[in-house]
């Protein structure tokens, strides 16, 4: 089972699960306003240790149209299948306008993932 430490905190988590379903099952109200498909990046996560080396087109497209490559990555496009450590950039706690985290991402990566290499 890979640890996943978010904000300093390790836990186990299942391989394969979505990053973002495993920040929210340790407990963690990280944002997903789009339901988890790389369009808002309120699911974005600084990786300080285990960044993968891949990313999905989708996750390239919405953080280059935002300025964000190289700085964020998105969960919601991350499969648990090693140790990360991260730190969440919306947390439901710290946004006033909200009053959920959004609607539920499925258990697989959306939309159907292609695979590149990391910028």
């Amino acid at each position: 089972m890979p640890k996943l430490t978010v904000n300093g905190v390790e836990n186990e988590v299942d391989s394969g699960q979505r990053l973002v379903l495993a920040i929210e099952g340790t407990g963690v109200n990280i944002g997903h306003r789009c339901g988890g498909n790389a369009k808002c990046t309120t699911c974005r996560v600084t990786i300080s240790e285990g960044e993968p080396d891949t990313m999905t087109e989708a996750e390239h497209a919405v953080l280059s149209e935002k300025g964000l490559v190289g700085e964020v990555r998105l969960s919601c496009q991350i499969i648990c299948d090693h140790d990360m450590s991260v730190e969440p950039g919306f947390l439901l706690e710290n946004e006033e306008e909200w009053t959920d985290t959004g609607p539920p991402p499925e258990t697989s990566i959306t939309p159907d993932p292609v695979w590149i290499d990391k910028p």
